[in-house]
């Protein structure tokens, strides 16, 4: 359900562009002179929301989750830098208009807004007039220039870093087997034959004997190493990732304001 644009409802809002992309989030807004409505917000962007750009809020509406405006991420990023610092000259908005391929609005001296094509009475392209302050296109910030509200009192501000993570690759590894060849030593028990005579004595008297040459032949066997090969499965391994969380500490420099009390007299007071 869309609601109702309030200036300061939309501070530190997130910002989405038609495509659903999140640019940022809202540092200052900027109201017309005419008007006192929106027109203007700057988006913070980069890495802790160091750099603001300018965004129309022109056909902008407000949701649950920020503040949707009808130009994409490209053209915020591809916007003309102009330092936030609470006014808008006619060349900037001018400028900014262009980028954005919007019309630029003009003021009559009563500060109402009529329809037209964006160029004043004299041909040039850029806001009107207001009626107390006596500059063109001049843009105030949501908070006003005095920065008090209807009560009289003042809101003081500061930025507070918002640190997140994003995951990056940092890099491949990579998992292969190659072929090495080693000397292995195995000790292995063989056997052999050897021959022993075997002498027995005759006893007795009995029988002939002849004295003659005769011979014996026997056959010695001996075992000797074999060596064989076989591929065999030893070991699988696979690559998997496991997250491990470490502390980082990361820094960036943010603004804050400080209220101050002074006299008369320039002296301090708290």
């Amino acid at each position: 359900m869309a609601k109702t644009m309030e200036p300061r409802e939309l501070i530190d809002s997130a910002v989405v562009d038609p495509n659903g992309n999140k640019l940022g989030k809202v540092g200052t807004v900027y109201l017309a002179d005419a008007t006192h409505q929106p027109e203007w917000i700057t988006v913070k962007t980069g890495l802790f929301g160091t750099k603001e750009s300018f965004v129309p809020l022109s056909g902008a509406h407000t949701d649950r989750d920020g503040v949707h405006v009808r130009v994409d991420k490209d053209s915020v990023s591809d916007a003309p830098r102009i330092d936030a610092d609470g006014h808008l000259s006619p060349e900037e908005s001018a400028q900014l208009y262009r980028h954005y391929g919007l019309p630029v609005p003009r003021t009559s001296p009563d500060g109402r807004m009529p329809a037209g094509d964006g160029r004043t009475g004299d041909g040039r392209t850029g806001g009107g007039r207001t009626g107390d302050s006596g500059r063109t296109g001049e843009r105030q910030q949501a908070k006003g220039k005095s920065g008090m509200d209807a009560k009289g009192s003042m809101t003081r501000s500061e930025e507070r870093l918002d640190v997140g993570t994003e995951q990056v690759e940092t890099g491949h590894v990579r998992l292969r087997k190659y072929v090495v060849t080693e000397e292995q030593q195995v000790t292995v028990p063989v056997r052999h034959e050897e021959v022993r005579i075997e002498r027995e004595p005759i006893t007795g008297t009995g029988g002939e004997a002849e004295i003659g040459e005769a011979e014996q032949d026997v056959v010695l066997h001996a075992e000797k190493p074999v060596v064989r090969k076989e591929t065999v499965p030893v070991e699988r391994a696979r690559l998997r990732t496991e997250s491990v969380t470490e502390d980082q500490t990361v820094s960036g420099k943010v603004r804050k304001e400080q209220f101050e009390v002074t006299d008369d007299e320039g002296k301090h007071r708290r």
